[in-house]
C-alpha cells in the first residue's frame, strides 16, 4: 500500500510560482514511476507530468512543457512539481499518483494510488 499526501497549493497570480509536493508512504516508493494529474471544474482529469523511479526520465503535456518541472528525492519519499509562468487556465485542483506497473505513463487508469489532490487557483 503507499498513501500520497499532496501540498502547495494555493492562490497566486499569473505569471507566479508555485512548487507542489507530494510526501509518500510505503517501502517500495522509490520502485514506482510517479505522476501529476490536474483536474480543472467540470473537465475530466488530464495528465501534466511523469517521471520515471529513477527520476532519469520526465514526460510533460505540451500546455505545461517548459513551464513545469518534476522531480523526486527517493530519500525523501517525495516528489515535487514546479510550476512557473502559472496561468489562469492552470487552474485546478492537483493529484500526484504512483504508478506500480510499467513505465510511466500519460494515462490515468495506469495509476494505482492517487493522493487527495492540492487545489491551485492562478488569478489574471
Amino acid at each position: 500500500q503507499v498513501q500520497l499526501v499532496e501540498s502547495g497549493g494555493g492562490l497566486v497570480q499569473a505569471g507566479g510560482s508555485l512548487r507542489l509536493s507530494c510526501a509518500a508512504s510505503g517501502r517500495t516508493f522509490s520502485s514506482y514511476p510517479m505522476g501529476w494529474f490536474r483536474q480543472a471544474p467540470g473537465k475530466e482529469r488530464e495528465f501534466v507530468a511523469a517521471i520515471s523511479w529513477s527520476g532519469r526520465s520526465t514526460d510533460y503535456a505540451d500546455s505545461v512543457k517548459g513551464r513545469f518541472t518534476i522531480s523526486r528525492e527517493n530519500a525523501k519519499k517525495t516528489v515535487y512539481l514546479r510550476m512557473n509562468s502559472l496561468k489562469p487556465e492552470d487552474t485546478a485542483v492537483y493529484y500526484c499518483a504512483a504508478q506500480v506497473f510499467g513505465a510511466a505513463a500519460t494515462s490515468p487508469a495506469s495509476y494505482d494510488y492517487w493522493g487527495q489532490g492540492t487545489p491551485v487557483t492562478v488569478s489574471s
